[in-house]
């Protein structure tokens, strides 16, 4: 974790990185605009992590970084990112405006499109490219994976099941009209009220391991801990479970459910 770390080309590849996911937040505009309906950032999220893993791998090329750390890195976040995109996609096709994006931009002082742009595109972006740091951290490392590489390998894998299978289990539900109205608490949702949510945390913890191999990716725990924040105090549980909280059974689910963390179920409400 010691030697000269590249500064000033890793700086050349977060700007690199800034463009490429401004280019997915402009294309995603260009079409929620034309239609009218913003929840389409949400699939620009996740291709917008796939585009910057892309960009970042084949700007630091001949800067000294391990070939086989660049190549796990960058394949891994394109494949989370992508997974999700196309999740996203299918699961809101169809569908109408997001509620919590009708929401916001129903407080719009002015134009709501130029709202959406500041408020929901360039600010995600931004996420994009800070959560993203570990990601372009690790294209500048020369140490090979080693223990701690492999370490992050297993949580990254570990959270890609909670969220894959979790959003599976939950498609399935839903798409049974038997279920209408019912609250799942099945499968990895007996567990964690947020499989997916946990798997999302997983994740980039898992990257931030792969960012480790030089002290120079210590800082970018940033990263991690913003994105744990928006999972459980931002946008994501707790936006979720005040939606949930009125819903016929939500209450008794929640009493015996961890509300992140994987755990048994609880027996009774009073555990």
């Amino acid at each position: 974790m010691t030697g000269p770390f590249p500064w000033e080309q890793f700086a050349q590849g977060v700007l690199a990185a800034a463009g490429a996911a401004l280019a997915v937040m402009l294309v995603a505009f260009a079409v929620g605009a034309a239609k009218g309906v913003h929840r389409v950032v949400d699939v620009a999220w996740g291709a917008a992590f796939a585009a910057v893993a892309l960009v970042s791998y084949a700007v630091s090329a001949g800067e000294g970084g391990d070939g086989v750390r660049r190549a796990v890195v960058a394949a891994l976040t394109a494949v989370w990112g992508l997974r999700l995109a196309a999740h996203i996609a299918a699961r809101g096709r169809g569908h109408g405006e997001d509620p919590r994006y009708e929401q916001m931009l129903s407080r719009a002082p002015g134009s709501r499109t130029a709202y959406a742009f500041r408020k929901v595109y360039l600010l995600q972006g931004a996420l994009v490219v800070l959560v993203s740091l570990p990601v372009q951290a690790a294209m500048y490392q020369a140490a090979p994976l080693g223990a701690l590489g492999a370490a992050g390998v297993a949580l990254w894998a570990a959270g890609l099941f909670f969220e894959a299978v979790g959003d599976r289990q939950l498609a399935r539900f839903k798409a049974d009209p038997a279920n209408r109205g019912r609250i799942m608490d099945r499968g990895l949702w007996s567990w964690t009220r947020h499989p997916n949510y946990f798997g999302d945390f997983l994740v980039w913890w898992g990257l931030f391991l792969l960012a480790c191999g030089h002290w120079a990716g210590l800082p970018t725990v940033v990263s991690p801990l913003v994105m744990t924040a928006l999972l459980t105090v931002g946008s994501g549980k707790r936006l979720l479970e005040r939606h949930m909280a009125g819903r016929p059974g939500w209450a008794e689910y929640a009493a015996r459910t961890s509300g992140f963390v994987p755990r048994p179920p609880r027996r009774s409400p009073t555990g």
